[in-house]
C-alpha cells in the first residue's frame, strides 16, 4: 500500500473545473434556418441526465446523443487576436448539419459568437486555414513579399467554401469525392476518398493520385508528388497514387505529413514543401523530351484519363459538364506551351487574382480536368488506343492537353519500424506534437486498439534543412493529449487515471476536484520509475509481456476482441469496466488549447479543466529558467518534475509564498536539510505546507514558551523592522537576538546523494548572473533580496571568499545576519561538477561598466541567452556607445559576451540574429543614432528604460537626448518614440496609415453669423479647412472676399435707374438687359470657383455629391423684385447656359480630393434624374477624371454613357477618361477615343456622325494618353490633321480653328519636349510641316489613308491649293512650341521671331504675334528672365521706334506706316512675353517676375482709359490685359496676393461695354489661380504641367457663352494637371491643431543663383521640389526636424500629398508663435528679466505654459508649492523647483527622477542609513559618464549641445558624498577598515557604512590586497605602482595610505 500513499502524496491539483458544452450547439438551437425539429428538442445531454427518468427514458436518450455526435462535431484552437498577438481565450468551430459556427471567448459564458455560415448541403468538414497570396515584387520594393489571408473553409459534398477575414468568400468546385481536407502551411491538401472499384487497376493503366493540394481558392486543385527515400537507388519523383496510404495527421510549423499504410499497418512521416522546377519537369517528361516508355505511360495515361473525363462521356454527369467540355476545348486550342508558363502559378490563377472573388467560376476551367467518378474505371476503357473516343494517336493527345502542375511534394523522413505481431487495425486515432519541459520535441501517437501511446524524439538536424528522427517509446494509455501552455501531455491511463507526462518522463497524477479518484484496487501495477520509460518497454521487446497485467487487472472482455473492433464502443466498454458502479469516470480527452482541456466523461458529459502553470512569479520562473539552460537535459527535467509536483500539490501555496517554497525545494535538492538552516526554517508559507517539507513545525501546546520570542527575534519580519525607517523614527532601540541554542549549527552536513548535489556551483553560479540581471531592473528589488540569501548561503559553504565580500559590499545589512555555514565534505567537493565558465571573481555588471567608462581593459560578460538578455543589451549598448565600437552589435558573436550553456549541449545558434542584426535601410551616422536604432530593432521600449537604475540608463539617455536635438525624419515610428519626439513618431504613423481623409484635424466650419447660414450652404464653397486658411491670410478677410466673387448661387443686383423718359416696358427690357450683362459674368465664374475649392472635400459614399445650382436670375432694389431672363421681353441666346452649367459640375466635381474612397457605384448613383441637369454631370465625370477616380468606373457604364449620344456627357468622359491615364498609351481608351476620330478610323469604315466638339474632345485625348510618348502613327495623324480642309460635302467646316488647334496641342503633347531626337520620325518632318502651317504655302500632297476623302474640295469653301494660315497657324505655333519645350533651340527659334518690317508685319494676324512669342520664349526657357528689359527685347526694333508709347496723348502722324498694326503687334508681343514669363516663374512667387509683370499689368490699365486706346482697339486691350492678369495668378499661384485680388476684383466689376463671356471667363480663373485649392496647392513647371497650361490658358477667350470657335471650353479646366500639393502646414503634436512655425528652406544651387537659404513662416507653399537640398524647422520654439531632399523627395512628397501636414512640437518653456508672437513670454525670456540667481522666479503654476506632460503638472502641484510651517522642509522645496526649473528648460523631464533619486540617495548617507549600496553605485556611475573620455570628447565636438545634466548639480553631490564618507573616516570609520582590510570581523555598527566606503572608492577585497603583495611598502609611490593593475583611483589611494602604510607621516613625498 506504501506504493499508493507515495502516488497520493505527488498529486497535481488541477485548476478551475467547469462543465463544457460547445457554444455552436446552443447558438444552433436559436438559429433561424434550424427548422429540424430534432435539433430543437435535443437538450443538452447534462440536463437530461440530472432528470431521474425510468430506464426506458434513459436508453432512448442514449441513442439521440448518440445519434447527435454523430452529426455534430466542433474544433478549438488558441484565439488570434486581429492584430496577431497573444490572446488568452478558446476559438470554437462547431459543425451541425448545415451549419458553421464560429465563436471566440474564453470561459463557457463569455464566448460569443464571431460568425455563423449556412450552406446548401450538410457540412462534411469545417476548418481554418491561412492562404499566402504572393505579391508581386513590383508592389511592394520593400517588406514581406507574401500577404497571408486568413480564411474558414466549409466542405461540402461537391464544392468547398472558402471564406476569408476580410470578407472575400469564393466556392472553388470539387472534381472528386474528397475523404478528408487538411489545413497546411500553404493551402488545403485533399484526400480523395478511394472506391473500391478501384482495387488494383489492370496493368497497362497507371492509377490516378490520391491527395491533392490547392494553394489559393482561385487556384486549381494539383495532384501531390512525393520523394520516396532512395533505398532502391535514386530518390524517384511520382504522383501520390497509393490508395493504402491514409493520412492520419498534419501540421504546418515544422510542416509534415503523417500517413498509414493500410496493408502494412505503418505510421509514416514525410516532410511537405513546395515543389522545386527540376521536380515538376520530371513529373511532367512529355513527347518533347520523353525518356522511357515507362514514363510515356504515365504520363498519356493520366492525361487521357482526364480528357476523356472532362469531354463530358462520363457515365455519371457532373454538374458542370457542358461547361466544363467547352472549357477544356476552348483553353486546349489556346493554351501556351509548357515553357512559357511560370511554374508557381498557373495562368488562371494570375488571372482571377486581379479580378474581383466572386468571379470565382473561373476556376472551374481548370478543376474540371479531373472528374473522377467511380465509374470512371469502367473496363472499356482500359488504355487509349482501346478507348473508343480516342480518334487518334497519344501524340495528338498528349499535345492537346494541357499539363496540370503540381504544387507540393512530401519527401520521406521517417516509417516506424516493423513489429513483431503487426496489427491489422492500428492507425493511430489521435496524433499530436508535444515538447517536454527542456524544449525537446516528441510526435505522439495514439494506437487505440492497443491502448498505446508512442512517442518520437526528434529534433532539427544543425542546417535546420531537415528533421531527425529517434527512437520509439511506449507509454500505456487510453488516451492523450497535449498541453502545450507548460510542455507537458496529459496521459489517459487505461486505469482511468489521469497522469501527466513530460516528454516520457512521468510528473505525477492529476487530482481532480470534483471527481472522484478511480479506486485504489484498480489502480496500475506497473513500477513507476521517474527515469524515462525507455527501459520499461521498447518496440524491440513483444509488446504483450507488458500489457497482459494491465488487461486482466481491467478488462474482463477477451483481449482479441477487443482488438478488432475498430474503435472501442462507449457502451460495450461501459458494461465491461468493473468500476461502472462508481458512477462516473474519465473516458477520453478532447480539445487541448494551451493549458485546458476536455474531459469526456462516461455520463456523456464534458468537463473542462485547467492544469497548472510552472510558476508564476517572475522570479522563479527566471531561475528556473536559468538552472534548466545550464543543467544536462535528463537532470533538468527531473528538477522541474520535483519542483512541479511540490509547487503544484492539492492546497498548494499562494503566490507570495511561492519563492518560499523555491527556494526550500531547490535547497532540499541540493542536498541541504532545510529544516535544520535557520533561516530556510523561518521561511513563511502561507497555507498548507507542501509535501515536500515533510512534518509541520506547528508545535500542539497552546501556551507560548521563550523559543517562541527567539523564533520571532530571529525570523525575517523582525529583521526587516529593524531597519524600516519607521523603527528609527521611533527610537527603538535594537534588541539583542540571543544567541541561538543550535548546538549543531556548525555541524550541518549536506546529503551528496541528491539530484543537485554535484551541480551546486553551475546552479550557484548562474543564480548570480540571475542576481545580477535583476539588478538592472529596478523593479525587481524585493526579489533581489530574496535571492542574495540563498546567495550568502552557497557561496559560504563553497568557501567562495570573493563572493561573500561581493554580497557583503551589495547589500551589508542582510549579510551580517545570517552567518551559519554548512560543512561539504572535502571529499565530496572532489565529485561536484566545477562548470568551465565558472570564475573565481563575482562577475558584477556594474563594475563591468564602470570599467567601460573608465576606460580600462574589459573581459567579455557571461550571460546565459534567454535569461539575461537586460545585461546582454546593457553589455553592447555601452560598448557601442562608450567604447564607440560600431561592430558591437552588428553580428552575434560579440566579444563583449560569453555565452553560457551547459556542457554537453552544442553551441546553440541564435535565433534573434535577425532581429540584433542593424538594418542598414535608415540613414544613421552618428554612434548616438546607431544605439538607438539597434535598441529600437531589439524590441527596448520606453518602458524599459524607466525601469533601468538611472546610473546605467544614463549612457542611453544621454544618446536619446542627442538624437531628440538632430533626428532624420525617415526614421521608423518605434525610434521616434524612444527619443521622445512625438511629432516625428504621429508622422511616421500617419504614413504608414493609408488614411483617406486629410489629416489635419476637423474641418471648422467658417465664421459667418447663423443668419445668412442657409445661403451661405449651398455656395460650394464651404468645405474649405477654414482653420489652415485663417491661419495662412490672418491679417484680413480676403477669403470671404473670394467666396463672394466667386459664388453664383444667388442672385445677382441689378440696379438701373428709371429714367423719367422712359416707359414701365422699356424699363423692364432695360433691367433685362443689364441682367443679360451680369449672366455673361455669372456663367463665367464657377471654372474660378473650382480652382478655389480643388481637391478640398471627402464625399460621403451614401450621400449624392452637392452641385450648388447656377442662378441666373436677379433682384431690382429698391423693393427687391426679382428679375428674370424668360420672361420673353428680350431675345435671349438658345442654350445659353449649357456651358456654364458644364462648368459647374466641373467645379463640384474637382472639390473630391484625389485620396477620397469613391467606387463605381457611387459615380453611377450621383447620376441626375432629370434631362437638365445632364451637362452638369458631364462636367462631374470630367472632373472625376481629372482626380484621378474615373478609373474605378466600369467599362459597362463607359460604354453606357457614350451611346447615350449626349454631346456634353461625351465631352467630358472622354477627356476625363484620358486625363485619368495621363501618358500610358492604354490600349482599351485609345480605342474608345480612335472611334471619335475618323482620321484614326480605317479609311474604308462607316463614316460616324461625331458631333464637332466632341471630335475636338477625342483628339486632345489622345495627346493626353500618348503624352510624352514621341509614337508615331499617332504624332503622323495629328500633323495631318491639323491642317484637315474643309470636306466636299461641307462637312468639318465649322469651327474648324479649334479642331485644327486641337490636333496641334495634341501633337505637342504626343512629342513633349522632345526636340530633334524624335525617335524615327525624321521622314516626317515634322518641324518643317509645322512651319508651312504657320506661315502658309502650297498644300502638300495628301499622304496616309485618307487622301480618297480630300480628292475633290469643298464645294462651299474656296481655298485653292495653299494652307489656310488662319486656320491653321496657332496649332502649328503650339505644337512647335511643346516638341522643342525648353531645349533652348535657337534656329527653330528664329523662325518664331517676329517680324520686323512693315510688309511682313501685314501678312500676320496680330493674335498671332502673342502665340510666336510665346512659344519662343518657351523654346528658349532659360533665356526668360524676370525684368522688363527682356520683356521689351522681343519687340522688333520697327515697333519700338514708331509705336505710340502707352501714356501718349496726341497721335503721331506718318503715312507709310499703318499705325493701328503697329499698335496692335506691339500689344500683343508685349502679352506673350509677359504670358511666357508667367510659364517659367509659375508657382514661384518670383517677386521680381511679380513687379515686373504688374508694371505691365497697370500700363494696360492706364492704356484702357486713354485717348490712344481706340488705335488699338479695346478688344485687344482687353485680351492682353487678361493675359496679363492670367500670368500674374500664374507666378502668384496659390498666395493670395493681395495686389492681384485687388486688380482680379476691380475687373469683376466691369460688366459692360467690351466685357463678354471670355473676359470675365479669364479674370476669375485668374482669380481662382491666385487661391488655387484654398491656399493649398500650386503650379508646376514640369513639361507635362506647362502642356496641361497651354490647353487651359489659350489666349482667345470666348466671346459668349456657347462659342468653341476657337478653343474648346472644356479644356480650361486641364489645369489641374499642373496643379500641385504644395502647402506645409505644421500641426502641433500636443494639440493637434495647425501652428506656425518657423521653415528655414535651402536651395541647391543653379546657374542664375548660389546655394541660398531663406527663413519662411509656415503653413506656407514651398517652392517646386526640385529646386530644394533641404528643409527644417528652426528652433527656437519648436523641435528642430531636417527634411533632407538630397536623398529623394519621396518623404516629402507623402507628406504634401497627405494634406501637408508636418507634425512639430513645442520646446518646454516656451509659447506658439500665435499666444506669443514676440517670444517675450517664454519661460527663458523670463528669467534672464528677472536676474534672479536663485530658480525662484519660476512659480509653480506657470509650468503649464511649458509642457503638456501631466506627470510634470502633479509633480509641481505637491513637491514645489509652498504651504504654511514649512520649516526645514523649505530647502527641499526650493530644490526640488530648481531641479523642476532645470529639467523643463534643458528639454528633458525624463531626468527629473534621476535628479531625485540622487539628492535622496546622499541625503540618505549623510544620515548614516544605507542599508543597500546600490544606489551609490548608480551615483558612481553617473560621475564616471560625465568624466568618461567618450562624453568628454563629445562635449568638445558639440560645444553648442544642450547641457544634459545640470553642472553644478553634480560637483556638490560628489563633494557630500566625499565629505560624508571622510568624517566617518575620522570618527572612526579608519578601525573598522584597518580590520576589514586585515580580514578581521568589524563591529556590526560600522558595516553599512563601510560598504559604502568600498564601494564608492572601489577598494580592492583583502583577498587581491593580500596577492598585490602590498604589505612591505614603506612609501606612498610604491603604493602608487603597486596599485596601477588594481585599477584604484588616487583619491581612494590617499584614503587607504594611511592605514596601510601604519605611519601617517610617510605622506610626504
Amino acid at each position: 500500500m506504501s506504493d499508493h500513499s507515495d502516488e497520493r502524496a505527488t498529486m497535481i491539483a488541477a485548476g478551475d473545473l467547469q462543465e463544457f458544452a460547445p457554444r455552436g450547439r446552443e447558438h444552433c438551437r436559436r438559429h433561424p434556418s434550424a427548422l429540424t425539429l430534432q435539433l430543437r428538442r435535443l437538450q443538452p445531454a447534462s440536463e437530461l441526465c440530472s432528470s431521474d427518468g425510468a430506464a426506458g427514458l434513459v436508453g432512448s436518450l442514449r441513442e439521440v446523443t448518440i445519434h447527435e455526435r454523430q452529426r455534430e462535431s466542433w474544433q478549438l484552437r488558441k484565439g488570434v487576436s486581429d492584430v496577431g498577438e497573444e490572446v488568452d481565450y478558446d476559438e470554437e468551430l462547431y459543425v451541425a448539419s448545415n451549419m458553421v459556427i464560429w465563436s471566440k471567448g474564453s470561459k463557457n459564458q463569455a464566448s460569443t459568437v464571431y460568425k455563423a455560415f449556412t450552406v446548401d448541403s450538410p457540412v462534411l468538414q469545417a476548418l481554418w486555414c491561412d492562404f499566402t497570396i504572393p505579391q508581386e515584387k513590383s508592389e511592394k520594393a520593400d517588406g514581406s513579399d507574401e500577404v497571408v489571408e486568413k480564411c474558414i473553409c466549409i466542405l461540402q459534398n461537391s464544392c468547398i467554401n472558402v471564406h476569408s477575414i476580410e470578407g472575400k468568400d469564393y466556392i472553388a468546385a470539387l472534381p472528386f469525392q474528397v475523404a478528408n481536407v487538411w489545413p497546411t502551411k500553404y493551402g488545403l491538401l485533399f484526400e480523395r476518398s478511394s472506391s473500391s472499384h478501384e482495387v488494383p487497376p489492370s496493368p497497362p493503366r497507371e492509377p490516378l493520385p490520391t491527395m491533392f493540394s490547392m494553394l489559393h481558392p482561385l487556384d486549381e486543385i494539383t495532384p501531390l508528388v512525393c520523394k520516396s527515400g532512395g533505398m532502391f537507388g535514386s530518390a524517384r519523383v511520382q504522383y501520390v497514387a497509393d490508395y493504402t496510404l491514409r493520412i492520419v495527421f498534419l501540421n504546418a510549423e515544422p510542416s509534415i505529413v503523417m500517413t498509414y499504410d493500410t496493408v502494412q499497418s505503418l505510421h509514416t512521416v514525410w516532410a511537405l514543401r513546395r515543389v522545386k522546377p527540376e521536380e515538376q519537369n520530371t513529373v511532367l517528361k512529355f513527347s518533347e523530351q520523353m525518356g522511357t516508355p515507362q514514363h510515356m505511360a504515365t504520363s498519356s495515361s493520366l492525361t487521357a484519363h482526364l480528357r476523356s473525363l472532362s469531354k463530358g462521356d462520363s457515365p455519371v454527369g457532373s454538374p458542370f459538364q457542358n461547361y466544363s467540355s467547352l472549357h477544356s476545348q476552348s483553353r486546349s486550342v489556346s493554351s501556351p506551351s509548357m515553357q512559357s508558363r511560370s511554374p508557381s502559378i498557373s495562368n488562371m490563377a494570375a488571372l482571377s487574382r486581379s479580378h474581383s472573388p466572386a468571379l470565382g467560376v473561373h476556376s472551374f476551367s481548370g478543376v474540371q480536368r479531373f472528374n473522377f467518378s467511380s465509374s470512371a474505371q469502367s473496363p472499356k476503357r482500359h488504355s487509349i488506343t482501346h478507348s473508343p473516343n480516342s480518334t487518334s494517336s497519344d501524340s495528338f493527345l498528349i499535345t492537346e492537353t494541357e499539363p496540370i502542375i503540381p504544387e507540393l511534394c512530401i519527401d520521406h523522413l521517417w516509417t516506424e519500424t516493423v513489429t513483431n505481431m503487426r496489427e491489422k487495425n492500428s492507425q493511430a486515432s489521435k496524433v499530436f506534437i508535444t515538447t517536454d519541459l527542456c524544449g525537446q520535441k516528441f510526435l505522439c501517437f495514439l494506437v487505440e486498439s492497443q491502448l498505446q501511446l508512442r512517442c518520437v524524439k526528434f529534433q532539427e538536424s544543425n542546417d535546420k534543412s531537415q528533421l531527425i528522427f529517434g527512437s520509439v517509446t511506449n507509454i500505456q494509455a487510453k488516451d492523450a493529449a497535449p498541453v502545450q501552455g507548460i510542455d507537458t501531455l496529459l496521459v489517459l491511463e487505461g486505469s482511468g487515471n489521469l497522469v501527466l507526462y513530460s516528454g516520457v518522463v512521468r510528473v505525477g497524477k492529476v487530482f481532480i476536484p470534483g471527481l472522484p479518484a478511480p479506486s485504489l484496487t484498480m489502480s496500475n501495477q506497473m513500477p513507476r520509475p521517474s527515469t524515462p520509460l525507455d527501459s520499461v518497454s521498447t518496440p524491440s521487446k513483444p509488446l504483450n509481456k507488458h500489457l497482459g497485467p494491465i488487461e486482466e487487472g481491467m478488462l474482463l472482455s477477451p483481449v482479441p476482441e477487443l482488438r478488432d473492433t475498430s474503435k472501442i464502443h462507449d457502451s460495450t466498454y461501459i458494461e465491461d469496466c468493473t468500476f461502472q458502479q462508481l458512477g462516473t469516470f474519465i473516458h477520453a480527452l478532447r480539445d487541448p488549447v494551451h493549458n485546458r482541456v476536455t474531459l469526456e466523461l462516461s455520463n456523456n458529459t464534458m468537463v473542462r479543466i485547467t492544469i497548472p502553470e510552472i510558476a508564476t512569479s517572475e522570479l522563479v520562473k527566471k531561475c528556473l529558467q536559468g538552472i534548466k539552460a545550464i543543467l544536462p537535459k535528463e537532470i533538468a527535467v527531473q528538477m522541474l518534475v520535483k519542483w512541479y509536483n511540490a509547487y503544484n500539490a492539492p492546497g498548494g501555496p499562494s503566490y507570495h509564498s511561492e519563492w518560499n517554497l523555491f527556494v526550500t525545494c531547490l535547497m532540499n535538492m541540493m542536498g541541504y536539510n532545510t529544516e535544520r538552516l535557520s533561516w530556510t526554517r523561518n521561511l513563511d508559507f502561507e497555507g498548507s505546507l507542501s509535501p515536500v517539507i515533510a512534518p509541520k513545525k506547528a508545535r500542539p501546546s497552546e501556551t507560548g514558551s521563550d523559543e517562541d520570542w527567539e523564533y520571532l527575534l530571529s525570523s525575517d519580519y523582525h529583521r526587516n523592522f529593524e531597519s524600516h525607517p519607521v523603527a528609527k523614527a521611533l527610537r527603538l532601540d535594537p534588541l539583542e537576538v540571543l544567541a541561538p541554542k543550535d548546538d549543531f549549527s556548525q555541524s550541518l552536513s549536506l546529503d551528496s546523494s541528491t539530484l543537485l548535489f554535484t551541480h551546486i556551483p553551475a546552479v550557484f553560479f548562474v543564480l548570480h548572473l540571475i542576481y545580477e540581471e535583476l539588478k538592472l531592473n529596478s523593479l525587481m528589488g524585493e526579489g533581489i533580496r530574496s535571492l542574495v540569501v540563498v546567495l550568502v548561503q552557497l557561496a559560504r559553504d563553497l568557501k567562495l571568499e570573493a563572493y561573500i565580500d561581493y554580497y557583503y559590499r551589495d547589500y551589508p545589512a542582510l549579510v551580517k545576519t545570517s552567518r551559519q555555514t554548512c560543512i561539504i565534505d572535502q571529499v565530496q567537493t572532489g565529485f561536484m561538477h566545477h562548470p568551465s565558465f565558472f570564475s573565481a571573481e563575482p562577475p558584477s555588471i556594474f563594475q563591468w561598466l564602470s570599467s567601460c567608462l573608465k576606460g580600462g581593459g574589459v573581459q567579455p560578460y557571461p550571460y546565459l541567452p534567454g535569461v539575461c538578455e537586460r545585461s546582454k543589451l546593457v553589455v553592447l549598448s555601452v560598448a557601442l556607445y562608450i567604447l564607440g565600437d560600431e561592430n558591437a552589435v552588428s553580428n552575434e558573436a560579440s566579444h563583449y559576451l560569453c555565452k553560457i550553456t551547459s556542457g554537453q549541449r552544442k553551441q546553440q545558434t541564435e535565433q534573434d540574429d535577425s532581429r540584433c542584426s542593424f538594418s542598414h535601410s535608415t540613414s544613421v551616422s552618428s554612434l548616438a543614432e546607431k544605439l538607438v536604432i539597434w535598441m529600437t530593432n531589439v524590441g527596448f521600449t520606453l518602458r524599459d528604460l524607466e525601469s533601468l537604475p538611472f546610473g546605467v540608463a544614463l549612457p542611453i539617455r544621454d544618446a536619446i537626448y542627442y538624437c531628440r536635438e538632430q533626428p532624420a525624419s525617415d526614421w521608423p515610428e518605434a525610434v521616434c518614440l524612444l527619443i521622445g519626439r512625438q511629432d516625428l513618431s504621429k508622422q511616421a504613423c500617419e504614413g504608414n496609415l493609408q488614411k483617406g481623409k486629410s489629416s489635419v484635424g476637423p474641418v471648422l466650419s467658417s465664421d459667418i453669423p447663423s443668419g445668412t447660414e442657409s445661403e451661405e450652404d449651398e455656395d460650394g464653397m464651404n468645405d474649405m479647412n477654414e482653420e489652415v486658411m485663417s491661419l495662412i491670410w490672418s491679417e484680413d478677410l480676403r477669403v470671404q472676399e473670394v467666396r463672394r466673387l466667386l459664388q453664383s448661387a444667388r442672385p445677382v443686383r441689378v440696379n438701373v435707374v428709371q429714367m423719367p423718359e422712359a416707359s414701365d416696358h422699356e424699363y423692364i427690357e432695360e433691367k433685362e438687359n443689364r441682367l443679360l450683362q451680369l449672366c455673361q459674368r455669372t456663367m463665367a465664374l464657377p471654372v474660378g470657383r473650382g480652382m478655389f475649392t480643388l481637391f478640398s472635400y471627402h464625399p460621403v459614399p451614401t450621400e449624392q455629391l452637392p452641385i450648388p445650382k447656377l442662378n441666373l436670375t436677379g433682384r431690382a432694389p429698391p423693393r427687391n423684385t426679382t428679375v428674370d431672363l424668360n420672361s420673353g421681353n428680350i431675345d435671349v441666346p438658345p442654350n445659353m447656359a449649357c456651358w456654364a452649367s458644364f462648368h459647374n459640375g466641373v467645379a463640384a466635381g474637382l472639390k473630391i480630393a484625389p485620396a477620397s474612397q469613391i467606387d463605381s457605384a457611387w459615380i453611377v448613383y450621383n447620376k441626375p434624374k432629370i434631362a437638365e441637369l445632364a451637362n452638369e454631370y458631364a462636367g462631374f465625370l470630367m472632373a472625376l477624371g481629372l482626380n484621378g477616380h474615373l478609373t474605378k468606373l466600369a467599362t459597362l457604364n463607359i460604354h453606357d454613357y457614350l451611346t447615350k449620344g449626349h454631346e456634353m456627357t461625351s465631352i467630358g468622359l472622354l477627356l476625363g477618361v484620358s486625363a485619368a491615364k495621363l501618358g500610358t498609351m492604354d490600349m482599351a481608351i485609345t480605342r474608345l477615343l480612335s472611334i471619335h476620330i475618323p482620321a484614326l478610323l480605317p479609311p474604308t469604315s462607316t463614316e460616324l456622325d461625331v458631333p464637332h466638339n466632341v471630335q475636338v474632345a477625342a483628339v486632345i485625348g489622345i495627346g493626353l494618353v500618348y503624352q510624352g510618348t514621341a509614337h508615331r502613327h499617332t504624332a503622323e495623324v495629328l500633323l495631318a490633321e491639323i491642317g484637315r480642309p474643309p470636306g466636299p460635302e461641307m462637312e468639318y467646316c465649322t469651327d474648324r480653328e479649334s479642331y485644327s488647334l486641337a490636333s496641334g496641342l495634341a501633337l505637342g503633347m504626343v512629342c513633349l519636349g522632345h526636340g530633334s531626337n524624335l525617335i524615327g520620325m525624321s521622314d516626317l518632318n515634322v518641324p518643317e510641316q509645322l512651319y508651312q502651317y504657320m506661315v502658309g504655302g502650297h498644300r502638300r500632297f495628301q499622304a496616309g489613308m485618307h487622301r480618297e476623302k480630300h480628292k475633290s474640295p469643298s464645294y462651299q469653301i474656296k481655298e485653292g491649293d495653299t494652307i489656310n494660315v488662319d486656320v491653321t497657324c496657332p496649332g502649328a505655333t503650339l505644337a512647335l512650341a511643346m516638341i522643342y519645350l525648353k531645349t533652348n533651340n535657337r534656329s527653330i527659334a528664329d523662325w518664331l521671331q517676329a517680324p520686323d518690317t512693315m510688309y511682313l508685319l501685314d501678312f500676320v494676324k496680330p493674335e498671332f504675334l502673342l502665340l510666336r512669342t510665346l512659344a519662343r520664349c518657351l523654346i528658349l526657357w532659360d533665356d526668360i528672365l524676370p525684368n522688363s528689359k527682356w520683356v521689351n527685347s522681343n519687340v522688333p526694333q520697327i515697333i519700338r521706334e514708331n509705336s505710340i508709347s502707352l501714356h501718349a496723348t496726341e497721335l503721331p502722324s506718318s503715312e507709310d506706316l499703318s499705325l493701328e498694326t503697329l499698335a496692335q503687334a506691339h500689344v500683343y508681343i508685349i502679352a506673350g512675353a509677359c504670358l511666357s514669363l508667367g510659364f517659367r516663374f509659375a508657382g514661384s512667387e518670383n517677386l521680381a517676375a511679380f513687379k515686373c509683370l504688374y508694371k505691365y499689368a497697370t500700363d494696360f490699365l492706364k492704356c484702357l482709359s486713354a485717348p490712344t486706346a481706340s488705335i488699338t482697339g479695346h478688344y485687344n486691350l482687353e485680351t492682353c490685359l487678361s493675359v496679363l492678369l492670367l500670368s500674374l495668378a500664374m507666378v502668384m499661384a496659390g498666395s493670395g496676393n493681395l495686389k492681384v485680388l485687388q486688380l482680379c476684383r476691380f475687373m469683376h466689376k466691369k460688366t459692360g461695354g467690351e466685357m463678354n463671356y471670355g473676359f470675365h471667363l479669364a479674370h476669375h480663373m485668374a482669380l481662382g489661380l491666385l487661391f488655387l485649392g484654398g491656399g493649398r496647392y500650386s503650379l508646376s513647371t514640369s513639361n507635362s504641367s506647362i502642356a496641361a497650361l497651354l490647353c487651359a490658358l489659350y489666349p482667345h477667350f470666348p466671346v459668349h457663352s456657347t462659342d468653341n470657335r476657337y478653343h474648346l471650353q472644356a479644356l480650361r479646366h486641364l489645369y489641374v494637371l499642373a496643379a500641385e500639393p504644395r502647402l506645409l502646414t505644421p500641426v502641433d503634436v500636443d494639440s493637434n491643431t495647425p501652428c506656425y512655425a518657423l521653415i528655414e528652406v535651402t536651395y541647391k544651387g543653379t546657374q542664375w543663383y548660389a546655394e541660398a537659404t531663406e527663413e519662411l513662416m509656415a503653413p506656407t507653399l514651398l517652392p517646386e521640389l526640385h529646386l530644394l537640398k533641404q528643409i527644417r524647422v528652426k528652433g527656437p520654439r519648436y523641435w528642430e526636424l531636417l527634411i533632407d531632399l538630397t536623398k529623394g523627395t519621396n518623404h516629402l512628397k507623402s507628406i504634401l500629398s497627405k494634406g501637408g501636414v508636418l507634425y512639430v512640437k513645442l520646446r518646454a518653456g516656451q509659447l506658439s508663435y500665435k499666444e506669443d508672437p514676440m517670444g517675450w513670454r517664454s519661460l527663458l525670456a523670463q528669467t534672464v528679466t528677472h536676474r534672479n540667481s536663485e530658480a525662484r522666479a519660476f512659480k509653480p503654476e506657470a509650468i503649464s505654459a511649458f509642457t503638456s506632460d501631466p506627470a510634470l503638472f502633479s509633480f509641481a502641484d505637491y513637491f514645489c508649492k509652498p504651504t504654511v510651517n514649512m520649516g526645514q522642509k523649505q530647502e527641499i522645496l526650493d530644490l526640488f523647483s530648481s531641479i523642476l526649473y532645470e529639467c523643463v528648460t534643458q528639454e528633458n523631464p525624463e531626468m527629473l527622477p534621476t535628479y531625485i533619486a540622487i539628492d535622496q540617495a546622499v541625503r540618505r548617507l549623510e544620515r548614516r542609513e544605507m542599508s543597500e549600496t546600490f544606489e551609490l553605485w548608480q551615483i558612481k556611475l553617473v560621475l564616471e559618464f560625465f568624466s568618461s573620455r567618450s562624453h568628454q570628447e563629445r562635449m568638445s565636438r558639440n560645444p553648442n549641445r544642450g547641457l544634459f545634466m545640470n553642472s553644478e548639480f553634480l560637483p556638490v553631490m560628489k563633494c557630500t558624498i566625499d565629505n560624508t564618507l571622510d568624517q566617518w573616516l575620522q570618527a572612526g570609520g579608519d578601525v573598522s577598515l584597518h580590520s576589514y582590510l586585515s580580514g578581521q570581523p568589524t563591529e556590526e555598527s560600522q558595516l553599512s557604512m563601510l560598504a559604502c566606503f568600498l564601494i564608492y572608492h572601489s577598494v580592492p577585497t583583502p583577498g587581491q590586497l593580500a596577492a598585490g603583495g602590498l604589505e612591505g611598502s614603506t612609501s606612498f609611490s610604491e603604493l602608487l605602482l603597486k596599485f596601477k593593475q588594481l585599477n584604484m583611483p588616487v583619491r581612494a589611494l590617499l584614503r587607504l595610505a594611511p592605514l596601510l602604510l601604519r605611519n601617517p607621516q610617510s605622506m610626504v613625498l
